[in-house]
């Protein structure tokens, strides 16, 4: 990470920590976007409400970098479509599978020290690691 990067990256894991403690004080739930996405097809009421609040934020996000420093963030994706495709396919069947994903269990579910969050995210990591040595042993 480069120096001058910092202080955003401080303040985006600050505003991260806020809204995840701030959604379990207020709403009484954890802040995971796999469930709060499912939810907004299942729940109905106040609780719907919330999930689309919450998503409706993420999505606000880079707008709001963007009118506060005058551009879009930068973002570089080498992978093509299918590749993309088939990760998102496969993160999408691991969430089902972990009961969770990584905002659910990375953020919220290590800050309250749960035992399934702690072993997923050691899962999580352990998964990303192999991934990342097969890859650079096939020379991709």
């Amino acid at each position: 990470m480069q120096t001058s990067s910092l202080p955003g990256a401080l303040a985006g894991g600050l505003l991260i920590g806020l809204s995840v403690t701030m959604f379990l004080l207020v709403n009484g739930r954890i802040a995971g976007i796999s469930g709060l996405v499912a939810g907004l097809a299942a729940e109905r009421g106040e609780r719907r409400l919330a999930n689309a609040a919450f998503v409706a934020g993420l999505m606000l996000g880079p707008p709001l970098f963007a009118g506060i420093t005058g551009a879009w963030p930068v973002m570089r994706i080498e992978a093509s479509l299918p590749l993309l495709a088939a990760a998102g396919l496969l993160v999408g069947f691991g969430t089902r599978l972990g009961s969770g994903c990584t905002s659910g269990h990375g953020v919220a579910g290590l800050s309250r020290l749960s035992p399934r969050s702690i072993a997923a995210v050691l899962t999580f990591l352990a998964s990303g690691m192999a991934t990342v040595a097969l890859m650079r042993g096939l020379g991709a």
